[in-house]
């Protein structure tokens, strides 16, 4: 059996590093694009595309000046949204790459009545092209799946201030006014640290993708760690010395994992914590990013409550001794919703099925900790 060439290796490594290079870029503008639209901000929705592109809402079929005009115009009106896409799904060819991506939807709309919150499904079918070595899409074809409407929450008139002095989470905010925008400004205009750096045009792309990956399993592991009571998985995910807002504890994030789980025990034994839309930008041994997330939470009571709560984690990320980990989160929350629940995991159907747990009964400790096949 012959060796592998190194040249033949080296071409192979390129080959894989630079389509890894592409995925990024690509899964960035996806982002970006949600984020545009959430914010309203009518020229980072544009420059998700080139200028030649093409949109297909149904409704709305247009240029992406035409489109980003129009839709930030509807947004800068209305209440907060929050487009999450996930399950992306890409095929690269060349310069020119496809993607499948699907889509829930948090946005206050009048269908069959008066202006009411939706949650709405579907998929963005998207045509992609690199062109002077940057992605943006070509085009873009919505597709939609299902349609949930919910009551106006009481009292709410959807234009609550960014800082509301009656909440001790920020709340999200159009365009500049918004405190996730500012927070990332200010973060990306703090001094950063190239020391773990390298001047290696392919350990550098090597590093690009690792660190990429790294960054958004940090957001796994700390919503792993809030759903499962575990305050050393939330601790994995940082260093030592971060710091939090999360509305319910602000501080250090030592006391925060201590305590979030007495707090969650006495009033939500039941909580899920999904992630997506991660935009992350890495510079050296430093990253900012911000996060999607739609959090469900089971309040104990006469009567149960499921409240669904959509917002985004806002970060600064640090690779000290070669382990990336999150120095400062801060939740932004968009949107909540509260009806009245019912406990139904032991009725029908579901009775049968394996329950998850706040602790180390949860099967997950046990996948874990099986060896390998």
């Amino acid at each position: 059996m012959n060796p592998v060439e190194p040249a033949t290796t080296k071409a192979c490594t390129d080959r894989w590093l630079g389509e890894q290079l592409d995925r990024i870029a690509i899964g960035n503008v996806l982002a970006q694009h949600a984020r545009g639209i959430d914010r309203a901000d009518q020229a980072l929705l544009q420059s998700a595309y080139h200028d030649d592109g093409w949109v297909d809402y149904g409704s709305l079929q247009a240029s992406p000046e035409v489109f980003a005009e129009a839709i930030a115009g509807m947004h800068r009106g209305a209440p907060l949204s929050l487009h999450r896409p996930s399950n992306v799904w890409i095929q690269l060819r060349g310069d020119q790459a496809v993607s499948e991506s699907y889509v829930m939807a948090w946005v206050t709309l009048a269908t069959d009545a008066e202006p009411q919150p939706h949650l709405v499904g579907g998929r963005y079918l998207d045509q992609h092209t690199r062109r002077d070595g940057t992605w943006r899409m070509q085009q873009r074809n919505y597709v939609l799946d299902w349609i949930m409407q919910y009551p106006l929450p009481d009292g709410s008139s959807g234009d609550e201030p960014p800082f509301s002095l009656q909440h001790s989470a920020p709340r999200g905010g159009h365009y500049l006014q918004d405190p996730g925008n500012a927070l990332l400004s200010a973060y990306a205009a703090a001094p950063g640290s190239d020391t773990e750096g390298s001047t290696m045009e392919q350990t550098a792309a090597i590093e690009q993708v690792i660190a990429h990956q790294a960054i958004v399993e940090l957001g796994c592991r700390y919503a792993r760690g809030l759903d499962r009571g575990d305050p050393e998985l939330i601790l994995s995910a940082c260093h030592d010395n971060a710091t939090i807002v999360s509305g319910v504890f602000n501080g250090p994030i030592r006391e925060f994992a201590r305590e979030i789980g007495s707090i969650l025990d006495t009033v939500s034994p039941r909580v899920a914590h999904t992630v997506s839309n991660h935009w992350v930008d890495v510079r050296g041994a430093s990253a900012v990013g911000e996060s999607y997330v739609v959090a469900y939470q089971q309040l104990l009571g006469e009567p149960l409550q499921d409240v669904l709560t959509g917002g985004r984690y806002i970060d600064r990320y640090e690779r000290r001794a070669g382990r990336w980990g999150i120095v400062q989160r801060t939740f932004v929350m968009d949107w909540s919703t509260a009806q009245e629940g019912k406990d139904l995991t032991t009725s029908g159907m579901f009775e049968a099925m394996v329950q998850g747990s706040r602790d180390r009964s949860d099967p997950v400790y046990a996948l874990w900790s099986e060896p390998s096949a």
